[in-house]
């Protein structure tokens, strides 16, 4: 639940195997998109790339440095997604690549069609809770760390497009194609508020809750004084608030705490019970387990391993 998810690894191919070294592309076609993988063996520079569908890439392996739309190269690396709009050039260098260290990328090309029937179902069914918003891709948002939620979907369909071989595979991917415009529009929306809610909170009742949480995040916080702040029943701003941003209120406001607390262990002066109260757990017990299940290590072995790579 925390920071960047890396994706699960692809097999690299043999270089015998391989019909170029930079941006060696093998694509699996499906009924609403195409899925792509690159992998590139050798350092090269300005090497374009364009897909006449939007794209959501994801990095799995090795470093690029991408630069978008004629702006400033940004790094780009595993644990990150970057959407592209149709027909963009996509200019890429490749610092660090080689034989034993190749990068590796998937570039998922989804069709027009299929975006805008999950849009209009979204927008039909499922409409946000202020009339004047509407569910849509941002493309402002294109650079994104992957979530949990985000890097899991991106994983099954991954799977999905490279071993179900049932006849049923179309139906199965466009299923997991549906999920996964879902969990990047929450996940841009999620990153938007994060990035502005300070900005917003005046006049978006979630940005607001956001700021409300991370102003008061070593404090106890109840969802139903959230939905009071939101104008909303409780029923109502829970279900609305998991639809905006894929998780729970509950979920959002524990993502945050061990956030904090991940800041406060780097400093090896600080101790474990410190930390656990510091960012807002009132149970060492209870923060240990959900620490190590979320983080995939105790509190204590996570400061022991910051600690060591700072030096």
């Amino acid at each position: 639940m925390q920071g960047s998810f890396k994706l699960n690894l692809i097999p690299i191919s043999a270089t015998n195997t391989l019909s170029t070294l930079v941006e060696n592309r093998t694509a699996y076609t499906l009924e609403n998109c195409e899925l792509n993988v690159f992998e590139t063996h050798q350092k090269a520079e300005k090497v374009d790339l364009v897909f006449n569908d939007l794209v959501l890439t994801s990095m799995i392996r090795g470093k690029k440095v991408m630069h978008l739309n004629g702006s400033e190269g940004f790094d780009y690396l595993p644990g990150e997604s970057v959407i592209v709009p149709p027909n963009e050039v996509m200019r890429i260098d490749f610092p660090e690549a080689e034989e034993k260290s190749p990068t590796q990328c998937i570039a998922l090309a989804i069709s027009n069609d299929q975006i805008r029937r999950t849009l209009d179902l979204l927008n039909e069914r499922y409409p946000k809770v202020d009339e004047n918003e509407h569910w849509e891709i941002n493309k402002s948002m294109f650079h994104l760390n992957n979530n949990l939620e985000l890097a899991e979907i991106i994983n099954r369909f991954v799977r999905i497009s490279l071993k179900d071989n049932s006849q049923e595979k179309d139906l199965i991917a466009n299923l997991a194609l549906r999920e996964l415009l879902i969990r990047l529009m929450q996940t841009q929306a999620r990153s938007f508020l994060e990035a502005n809610f300070r900005i917003l909170a005046p006049s978006n009742r979630f940005a607001f809750i956001i700021e409300y949480i991370k102003n008061n995040i070593r404090e106890k916080i109840e969802v139903d004084y959230l939905s009071n702040l939101a104008c909303m029943s409780r029923a109502s701003f829970f279900r609305s608030f998991k639809q905006e941003f894929g998780v729970s209120p509950n979920e959002y406001i524990l993502i945050e705490r061990l956030k904090l607390a991940k800041k406060y262990l780097a400093d090896p002066s600080n101790q474990v019970t410190q930390v656990c109260y510091m960012a807002g757990f009132n149970s060492l017990n209870y923060f240990i387990r959900v620490f190590k299940k979320e983080i995939g290590q105790t509190p204590k072995r996570y400061q022991q391993l910051q600690t060591n790579s700072n030096y």
